[in-house]
């Protein structure tokens, strides 16, 4: 029987982006061969990651904590990507969500530097976060790193290891409609007011330096990011990569599985509703108020998010701005991830430095 060409849809455009956020490929391979429809991906995920997890907890019962902070955190993205596509199945994607969530807490203290939960109050509920610090760092500057459409902050975990070897921690977010936030805080426009609310608690802490905060974006994070920038004059520097100028526009052209995840996270009832909140999506009157240093970086290869939605960007800023393309990267440049991630950690440790000025 020929296999769901859903699956293959999925497998051509995220591969990159599985095996450059910790997906071992020979796993990858052994899943793509499993998975021959879609109702089964999630299931397949699922049973590859307890695998992982089994590992990872047989290591802990024998002490070595370093081995099964690994496994833990393999496990948790396994999970996550069984879920990532899967919001209109809500019960497995529960499911799958509440298991990355455990496996990705167990490996908190024991990966090097440890993860800290942190939460955001924000109009009645609370913003949730992974704080990392680097050792002996005093109180370093903070670049917060947000996910796209249908990530969350857990898959952000090996791009925060650029920005932590350079001295800055790092906080990953789940604001309004993406990962576990998202069961309580639908898809908003105003990231201005989100970021802000952030910011207020980083100001507290006596661990990070609030008064030197980058925001950092990927896809769908990549326009929250520059919002963020236009609407926060807190934020000090922000990077987009690869993500989209007026998502009114872009969002039809995604992926029908794409367009769900927006429509289930939006909490949308009719199309209507959801290309309302898409149109409100757009850096478009809003782009000139960016007068923070800027990083806009985009692949050339992008099949998702066009690069002239990133020029756009660039144009229309005011502040110091930088256009990357790298003509061979996919989207977010995953295939390159050697590539996008020191670029984008060094310029932020610069920026936050106050040599992009």
């Amino acid at each position: 029987m020929a296999r769901d060409p859903q699956v293959d849809l999925i497998l051509s455009h995220f591969t990159p982006r599985y095996v450059a956020t910790g997906v071992d490929p020979n796993d990858l391979n052994r899943l793509a061969a499993r998975i021959d429809n879609w109702a089964g991906w999630c299931r397949a995920w699922s049973e590859e990651a307890g695998r992982h997890e089994q590992l990872a907890a047989e290591a802990a019962e024998k002490n070595r904590r370093a081995t099964a902070a690994e496994g833990f955190l393999r496990a948790a993205i396994y999970y996550h990507y069984g879920k990532h596509l899967f919001a209109s199945s809500p019960a497995e994607y529960r499911r799958a969500h509440e298991s990355m969530l455990r496996c990705y807490t167990a490996a908190a203290a024991d990966t090097d530097p440890p993860m800290q939960r942190v939460e955001f109050p924000f109009e009645g509920a609370r913003m949730a976060g992974w704080l990392r610090r680097p050792r002996a760092a005093g109180r370093p500057p903070v670049a917060i790193i947000l996910p796209g459409l249908d990530a969350c902050k857990e898959e952000l975990h090996a791009w925060s290891n650029a920005f932590l070897k350079r001295g800055l921690a790092t906080l990953t977010l789940d604001g309004p409609g993406q990962g576990e936030t998202a069961f309580q805080l639908p898809v908003r426009p105003d990231w201005g007011r989100v970021i802000g609310a952030v910011i207020d608690g980083l100001e507290r802490r006596e661990d990070v330096d609030g008064g030197a905060v980058g925001v950092v974006g990927q896809s769908l994070g990549a326009l929250y990011a520059p919002l963020a920038a236009a609407g926060e004059p807190r934020v000090k520097a922000c990077i987009a990569n690869c993500g989209p100028f007026d998502w009114g526009a872009t969002l039809p052209k995604m992926p029908r599985v794409s367009q769900d995840v927006f429509r289930v996270w939006s909490r949308a009832t009719t199309q209507a509703e959801v290309d309302a909140l898409a149109a409100r999506m757009t850096l478009e009157g809003k782009a000139e108020q960016i007068r923070c240093p800027l990083l806009v970086v985009f692949g050339g290869g992008d099949r998702l998010i066009a690069p002239s939605e990133g020029e756009r960007l660039a144009r229309a800023a005011s502040g110091p701005t930088e256009f990357v393309l790298f003509e061979e990267g996919n989207h977010v440049c995953f295939n390159i991830s050697y590539r996008f991630r020191p670029l984008t950690a060094d310029w932020m440790a610069e920026a936050l430095a106050g040599r992009k000025a």
